[in-house]
C-alpha cells in the first residue's frame, strides 16, 4: 500500500502528460480545419474569418486572418494550446495556413 501511495504521483502527473499531449494534437486539428474554412471562404468573396472561427471549437482561443492576395487567398489561425498540468506556464500556440485559389467568376 505504502509503494502505490508513493507512486500514485507519477502515474497521475503521466496521465496528465498525456492529456496534454491529447491536447496539442487536438488544437492542431482544429487550426487546420479553420484555416481551410477560413481560406475557402474569403476566396469566394465571403467572411473568412468567421468561417474560420465557426469552424472551431468555442473554448479554444484562436485568431484566424484570411487576407485576399492576388490569385490565392492564404489563412493563418494561430491556437494557443490551452495548458492542464497545474503550476506550468506555458505558452504554446499553434500555427496552421492553407491557400485556395480565388473564385475568378468574371
Amino acid at each position: 500500500m505504502l509503494e502505490f501511495a508513493g507512486f500514485l504521483p507519477i502515474l497521475l502527473l503521466i496521465g496528465m502528460a498525456a492529456i496534454q499531449l491529447g491536447l496539442v494534437g487536438y488544437a492542431i486539428n482544429q487550426a487546420g480545419s479553420g484555416a481551410r474554412a477560413a481560406a475557402r471562404v474569403a476566396s469566394q468573396d465571403g467572411a473568412g474569418e468567421a468561417a474560420g472561427q465557426a469552424a472551431m471549437s468555442d473554448w479554444l482561443d484562436a485568431n484566424v486572418s484570411a487576407p485576399k492576395g492576388g490569385d490565392t487567398t492564404t489563412a493563418t489561425v494561430t491556437v494557443d494550446v490551452p495548458v492542464l498540468i497545474p503550476f506550468v506556464e506555458f505558452d504554446w500556440q499553434v500555427v496552421r495556413r492553407a491557400t485556395m485559389p480565388n473564385d475568378d467568376d468574371d
